[in-house]
């Protein structure tokens, strides 16, 4: 049997208008609300900035989760986000950039657990 993952999700616009939202595929409903794929709420008020999501296994959890932070106070919205992104940054800005060169240490790092790998 294929398991799934599914995300809650939560897109703001600049005014921090807030559009929750339930997908098996973040990154291209993402992409959809961003480009204004998807005729609606996020369009018309250019929700375009993931500044929160929750991954479930079941649909059935993810559902009863999008349709309670839909039923949660403007405030508590505000809480559950401000406690994981304080700045309400685009989650997804990173998305899809080039992964930058290793660092000296960081390639430091690497060599000494490899060394112990083998030495082990």
């Amino acid at each position: 049997m294929r398991e799934h993952g599914y995300r809650v999700y939560i897109m703001a616009s600049k005014s921090r208008v807030l559009y929750i939202g339930m997908t098996n595929n973040l990154e291209r409903r993402v992409f959809e609300h961003q480009h204004d794929q998807i005729d609606g709420f996020s369009k018309q008020y250019r929700c375009h900035r993931l500044v929160y999501f929750e991954s479930y296994d079941r649909i059935q959890n993810a559902i009863d989760r999008e349709k309670q932070l839909k039923r949660w106070t403007r405030a508590k919205k505000m809480f559950l986000i401000e406690r994981a992104n304080a700045t309400w940054g685009d989650l997804s800005a990173e998305w899809g950039k080039p992964i930058e060169a290793l660092g000296p240490s960081t390639r430091q790092l690497i060599g000494s657990a490899s060394q112990l790998a083998r030495s082990g």
